[in-house]
């Protein structure tokens, strides 16, 4: 089992309890399935990490996966009261006239943002996406600015808008990473708006279309998330998946065939559910140690992380994981909540897997002046 080695003279505190009997070895893990796609990666949801990979910063075309940050933009303008889900908009000649996939809105009609966006989710209509770029930002150009600001907030480092619907243009690239990224914070800080990714169909104007991603109708287990296609892009597909209480998040770019997209996103998703395990170590602020404070109004502050930890391990082998704890070897107060004070660090079999801030979890006000004068005597003798 594991514990935290001894690395510093503060006190500190084991993750988990010495085992009293050896564990049986756990078998290696088997290296990722071959796919072949121009790029893709497999992410764990809740830890980050990255499970497998290929060009996972190669850039490559995007298609209709551009669409995830069109939908997360204008989520995102929901949520900070500029539009709303009832919201009518007027459909534009250049929005009806958009090529390629279409939810079939007519021109000079107004239709509600939240089908709007179903249209753009489930029938990936290009003329869903321009109707609600022009709405939200007045032209599709400014909107497609928008898009590169949340993405360079998002740290999204290797993509560049240009359109919200993802027909080519030299460019308007985006990495396999980056859709990992996107779409993580678009579950993580939508889920409302991620429900409809599951949807398997949508009616407009009279039309019936299925979504595309083939994956919700073969496997109960996934629940979005987007499918894209051009000549140049080939087959792309954003898929995730939730067995267990356990997030994947698949993204596979550049495929020959849909077939070809769906049974590789299948793969990544069946190979990281059964070869990994994924464990939270951590909630936010909960206690992992404490430090000596000296010159304080308390003597003790606890310390802990800004956010929850999670890891992700081969199966078997979390029990195998080391922790180690450094923290200030001599803090004087005042302290404040969330100062950093000490680092926690996860490594298995030497390799670094996880590393965090230790923060104070406490306020510990300066002392009198005859504490301060005592305590500055005892620290001659530390």
């Amino acid at each position: 089992m594991t514990r935290i080695p001894h690395r510093s003279s503060c006190l500190i505190m084991c993750l988990w309890t010495a085992a009293l009997v050896a564990a049986p070895v756990p078998a290696p893990i088997p290296p990722p399935p071959t796919i072949d796609a121009n790029a893709y990666v497999l992410l764990d949801y809740a830890s980050g990490t990255v499970l497998a990979e290929k060009n996972v910063n190669e850039r490559v075309e995007p298609a209709s996966i551009t669409k995830i940050m069109t939908i997360y933009t204008v989520a995102t303008e929901i949520r900070d009261g500029r539009i709303s889900l009832d919201d009518e908009v007027p459909i534009s000649e250049k929005a009806w006239r958009t090529s390629g996939s279409r939810m079939f809105v007519e021109v000079g009609k107004r239709v509600r943002v939240q089908d709007l966006m179903k249209g753009d989710i489930i029938q990936s209509g290009n003329d869903a996406s321009v109707a609600l770029a022009e709405y939200v930002s007045g032209t599709e150009d400014v909107f497609a600015a928008v898009m590169n600001q949340h993405a360079n907030r998002l740290g999204m480092t290797g993509t560049h808008f240009l359109n919200s619907t993802g027909l080519p243009n030299p460019e308007h690239y985006t990495t396999a990473r980056d859709v990992g990224v996107l779409a993580a914070a678009l579950i993580r800080e939508f889920p409302h708006v991620y429900v409809w990714f599951s949807e398997k169909e949508f009616t407009w104007n009279g039309i019936r279309q299925p979504n595309r991603n083939k994956l919700l109708y073969r496997d109960d287990t996934v629940d979005g998330i987007k499918t894209g296609f051009t000549e140049s892009a080939g087959y792309c597909l954003a898929a995730s998946a939730v067995r267990d209480g356990r997030r994947l998040i698949a993204v596979v770019l550049g495929t020959a065939s849909d077939k070809a997209r769906t049974a590789a996103a299948s793969a990544l998703l069946n190979y990281g559910f059964r070869f990994t395990e994924s464990h939270r170590v951590y909630g936010a602020r909960e206690p992992v140690t404490e430090v000596r404070v000296w010159k304080g109004e308390g003597e003790i502050a606890r310390l802990g992380l800004g956010d929850e930890l999670h890891v992700s391990v081969p199966s078997g082998r979390y029990e195998s994981v080391e922790a180690t704890v450094n923290v200030d070897p001599r803090v004087v107060a005042p302290v404040s909540a969330g100062q950093t004070l000490g680092h926690l660090t996860l490594a298995l079999d030497g390799e670094e897997i996880a590393a965090r801030d230790l923060v104070s979890l406490d306020d510990i006000a300066e002392a009198g002046i005859f504490t301060r004068m005592l305590d500055e005597v005892r620290l001659w003798f530390e």
